[in-house]
């Protein structure tokens, strides 16, 4: 059971099962108490923490997420694809591209309009939804292919990390991040402490869950999004209990974490306008994930692939840079937090920026579909006429 729910395929079914059911359910006689229970606030606010059910999903639950993926950057940068600057140099270079572009389309449909500060929304890539249609569709395609996505996606990741850092903080506490910095140590030195076997390890375990909340109600308080404290409490984690800790957390992240997100943030009422008064945000956005990421992916891609080939080293062709470019293109998971953080003062832009990560990566989760299958049928095939004439 843990296998599978750890597998790309059931992360990916998962996520547009709940964000589909979100929808669904929004839009139908159960919207309105679907609506009240989101909004619902937890009586914390003695300790600061006056949230309602939506922002503790978003603020909270998807902090660990955010753990995970600092986790598998932190692996990725350290002893994997990224570790090697020769290999790393070219899907950082699309990543750049796949980021570049998508806001530049944004910008250019809403110029003039009020909205453009939602520029950050097209520039993500879903890894888990990317890595799970690529699972399913891909049987037979070279390895080489997951790894260049795996890489890219994690740098965008990286990217939209800074972005939710830098663009969107707002009145920044340094005293609450400076606490957040000396308990970030203290984090780093207990993980420093844990040694399988030994006893002592559990109360060294539960010092660093304190710490770890802790860290995560200070970075709330210092203005900064509070998933970045997920995100550096994985990177400061030593490899081997980061190691673990991913190990047993992703299998709750993938059943539980990202589809009460997907499903809590799917959750909005499809306006009821003709497709002439949808406002430049929802354009903007439907072009530009599907479009903009796979331009960009795809030229920048190209050429780093012809400024850094080195003899001796397997590179991309041109139509697998454009696979991984539509695959690219599925925001959701990222692009809904990008989204609800710009449009958070604007509920009608809002619920039409959610409407258009839906849509914008529908049709990029069918054109990767459509792409990947393609491709995997020709690998197939070129492989099994090699055999057949290897035989001869």
């Amino acid at each position: 059971m843990s296998a599978l729910v750890r597998s790309p395929r059931f992360s990916a079914i998962a996520l547009l099962t709940a964000a589909v059911l979100g929808l669904v359910v929004a839009n139908s006689p159960l919207g309105d108490g679907l609506e009240h229970v989101l909004h619902v606030h937890a009586p914390w606010s003695a300790i600061g923490l006056d949230l309602s059910v939506a922002h503790w999903i978003s603020d909270g639950l998807l902090a660990v997420f955010f753990l995970l993926v600092a986790i598998e950057l932190k692996h990725e940068l350290v002893a994997g694809e990224l570790s090697n600057p020769k290999t790393a140099v070219i899907p950082a270079i699309a990543a750049v591209g796949g980021v570049l572009v998508p806001a530049g389309i944004y910008l250019v449909v809403t110029d003039g309009t009020p909205y453009g500060h939602g520029w950050p929304i097209p520039t993500a890539t879903d890894i888990a939804f990317a890595l799970g249609v690529l699972a399913m569709f891909g049987r037979g395609l070279p390895s080489t292919i997951r790894v260049f996505l795996l890489a890219l996606a994690v740098l965008d990741d990286l990217i939209a990390i800074v972005i939710i850092a830098v663009v969107f903080a707002h009145g920044t506490d340094f005293a609450a991040l400076g606490g957040a910095a000396v308990l970030l140590v203290l984090f780093w030195l207990l993980g420093r402490m844990l040694r399988p076997g030994r006893s002592g390890q559990v109360w060294i375990i539960v010092a660093m869950v304190v710490v770890g909340v802790v860290t995560w109600w200070l970075v709330y308080h210092s203005g900064v999004h509070a998933t970045i404290a997920g995100v550096a409490l994985g990177l400061v984690l030593p490899r081997r209990p980061g190691h673990t800790l991913h190990e047993n957390v992703e299998p709750w992240s993938n059943a539980i974490v990202l589809p009460v997100f997907a499903f809590a943030s799917a959750a909005v009422v499809v306006p009821a306008v003709g497709l002439g008064e949808l406002s430049p945000t929802f354009w903007a956005v439907v072009l530009a994930l599907p479009v903009g990421k796979v331009i960009g992916i795809t030229l920048f891609g190209s050429i780093a692939t012809r400024i850094f080939r080195a003899p001796g080293r397997s590179t991309l062709s041109f139509w697998s840079i454009v696979t991984v470019g539509v695959l690219g293109g599925i925001g959701f998971t990222v692009s809904l937090l990008m989204n609800e953080l710009a449009f958070a003062r604007n509920e009608e832009i809002l619920d039409e920026g959610v409407l258009a990560v839906l849509v914008g990566s529908g049709i990029a989760i069918l054109a990767s579909a459509v792409t990947v299958s393609l491709r995997a049928r020709r690998y197939r095939a070129r492989h099994e006429l090699s055999e057949v004439e290897a035989t001869e």
